[in-house]
């Protein structure tokens, strides 16, 4: 038995066909198939019933595949242990970022991160809460940025910074003329959001029904980037709400649309660090994290006169 051959048998698991899984392994299908079948012949038992499409495990399988899960997780922490326990880092740290956070907080440390930890190979995936969080607790990621709390078991988180919402508004929006916004100000028939999924979504809708707005429908617009909803206000269309990081290339000013800040008590969302192995990779954790706070206006470090809109 070998770990390569393990390896295998999750990836069919995984991916429930057997072309697939050398796919992604990186192997011909004849290698990938020649190698369960000798960890069956080991075994002396059948760990996938290859009658049904897709594929699917055996009890036995079924069996095989959570061990197999857990001795290779074990296996990569020894790995982990030879390279992120001494003074010089090195390997690979990967790092799930959620999509309105990644354009706007990455650049802002990662130059600095890459020159202090050069041997260290950095590895970054944009993706959704739910995504993040089940690569998580997969072992597929080292770490995440995500902007919500997570109660699920094994999983650990430790806050980054508080992050306040602006609003963008189109330069004929009726509330340009305010020097700043109150949540009772929104009006949800002209407010752009992004797709189901995205946890920013969620915390405006919060934001809007704490403050009793009533919800009516104009035109509506299903899209999963900022960027494009920031675009849409510029063209005289409305508003949107955004994360201050979002505002920051304008210093404050804009020449197509117009930001909004709120009053006290603030809506803001706290941006978490977080990550599925309590004792590996911590130094590299903490190094990680110390290059994030490092690049983190002071603005962004308080919770004063804010509430949280988790």
């Amino acid at each position: 038995m070998t770990l390569t051959q393990l390896k295998y048998v999750v990836a069919v698991d995984k991916y429930r066909h057997f072309a697939t899984a050398a796919e992604k392994s990186f192997v011909t299908q004849p290698t990938l198939s020649m190698q369960i079948h000798k960890l069956e012949d080991e075994l002396n038992a059948t760990l996938f019933d290859r009658t049904k499409s897709p594929v699917v495990p055996t009890e036995m399988g079924k069996k095989v595949v959570e061990q197999a899960k857990v001795i290779l997780r074990d296996a990569k922490q020894i790995i982990d242990l030879a390279q992120f326990e001494n003074e010089e880092f090195k390997g690979e740290f990967r790092v799930g970022v959620i999509p309105t956070v990644a354009p706007y907080l990455v650049p802002r440390f990662l130059r600095s991160f890459i020159d202090e930890y050069p041997l260290v190979e950095s590895v970054f995936e944009e993706a959704l809460t739910d995504q993040v969080i089940k690569k998580l607790a997969n072992d597929e990621l080292d770490a995440a940025i995500i902007a919500t709390p997570i109660d699920k078991p094994h999983i650990y988180t430790e806050e980054l910074y508080v992050e306040p919402f602006v609003a963008y508004l189109s330069k004929s929006h009726p509330l340009v003329n305010k020097e700043k916004l109150t949540v009772e100000d929104l009006d949800r028939t002209n407010i752009w959001l992004l797709n189901e999924g995205h946890c920013f979504r969620d915390q405006a809708v919060k934001i809007c029904k704490e403050a009793g707005v009533k919800t009516r429908k104009a035109i509506e617009f299903k899209s999963g980037n900022l960027e494009t909803l920031k675009r849409l206000v510029e063209q005289n269309f409305g508003m949107t709400l955004l994360p201050w990081t979002a505002v920051q290339e304008f210093n404050g000013k804009c020449d197509n649309a117009v930001i909004k800040e709120f009053t006290e008590p603030i809506p803001c969302r706290q941006i978490r660090l977080a990550y599925g192995r309590k004792h590996l990779k911590q130094s590299i954790i903490k190094a990680f994290k110390e290059s994030i706070s490092k690049s983190i206006p002071d603005v962004l470090k308080t919770s004063e006169n804010r509430v949280l809109i988790d």
